[in-house]
């Protein structure tokens, strides 16, 4: 065999094996944004979220808008969404605990947000609403080497006077 067929065959097996691996590593990804999720719908006996590529697709999109300045401004879009921003890395599971950890405000009860701080449960309520059925989030690395994260959830929740679960 020629030293081209051989180079040849080589940089094909390259491709097919990175093609064969790329696919795992991104469902790993979105296994994460959704296990940490779903641990907190479960516990309020929801059934779990589903990856949805569609809204991932409108994440990403925003999140890249983000590279540049890494600023915590919601997209403003036609699903619900939680951002989160860190200097250094953050991990979709680091981003979920956050917004999670607003559930030790949330009243239930009232349907409301006790924070003594004056913080919102927003982000706990939206990761929890009854409604909301699909997922999609993308994560950027920012210029200023920060990390930006969004998740969209549709359909959104957070509607005034209802409680989510």
């Amino acid at each position: 065999m020629s030293l081209l067929k051989t180079k040849i065959l080589f940089l094909f097996a390259i491709i097919l094996s990175y093609s064969l691996i790329v696919p795992s590593l991104a469902d790993d990804w979105k296994q994460e944004f959704l296990e940490a999720q779903n641990e907190a719908r479960n516990e309020v006996g929801l059934d779990p979220f589903i990856w949805d590529d569609e809204v991932a697709a409108y994440a990403s999109s925003y999140a890249n808008q983000r590279i540049s300045d890494c600023a915590m401004v919601h997209s403003n879009g036609p699903f619900g969404e939680n951002i989160a921003w860190n200097s250094g890395d953050m991990s979709a599971e680091d981003a979920a605990e956050m917004w999670i950890d607003e559930k030790k405000y949330y009243d239930h009860d009232s349907n409301t947000c006790n924070d003594p701080n004056g913080g919102t449960c927003l982000h706990y309520t939206q990761v929890v609403w009854r409604n909301t059925l699909r997922l999609g989030c993308a994560k950027v690395v920012c210029n200023s080497g920060g990390t930006f994260i969004t998740c969209n959830y549709d359909p959104p929740g957070n509607y005034i006077g209802q409680q989510p679960y």
